[in-house]
């Protein structure tokens, strides 16, 4: 019997069965529900930072990643434009260039522990927390490091509530 109560709780969380199902917001209790919540705790700490950016949060399986759903939200840009001898940046990329990093890895971005490969930048502002179902990864690009591993956070304590 708790074998399929847990089943049952887990179909609903990767599909999204409820009873909310077709009102136009996914449920707090889905995957896509918490995502949603943890970016929003993303949006205000950066808010309170007083940076934008792009926030992602993602959840894999298992003990090493080879998958995951994932989130992604554009907290006021999504770019820097080039200024003076600065080449601007892809905020969106850089995110999830921090993403990709603690997948490889599984440590926190800028923490590898090892030399950069070629599509890492090694940058911190990103968090990965290991839960009993998985890992759960949040990365935001926009403020300095420091502040970015900060709004990660948020949405990484977000999700850890309820993984």
């Amino acid at each position: 019997m708790k074998t399929v109560r847990l089943c049952l709780v887990t179909c609903a969380l990767l599909f999204g069965w409820s009873a909310h199902a077709g009102k136009g917001k996914p449920p707090p209790t889905t995957l896509e529900g918490l995502a949603d919540r943890a970016l929003a705790a993303m949006e205000k700490r950066a808010s309170e930072l007083g940076i934008q950016g792009v926030a992602v949060i993602a959840f894999s399986e298992g003990d090493v990643v080879k998958s995951w759903s994932s989130k992604m939200r554009v907290i006021g840009v999504m770019r820097k434009d080039p200024v003076g001898k600065e080449p601007g940046a892809n905020l969106l990329g850089i995110a999830y260039t921090k993403a990709a990093e603690m997948a490889d890895t599984l440590k926190d971005s800028g923490q590898a522990g090892r030399p950069k490969l070629t599509g890492e930048t090694g940058w911190p502002g990103g968090v990965i927390k290991k839960v009993k179902r998985g890992y759960i990864i949040g990365a935001f690009s926009g403020g300095p490091s420091q502040d970015d591993v900060k709004v990660s956070q948020a949405g990484i304590d977000v999700l850890n509530q309820q993984m």
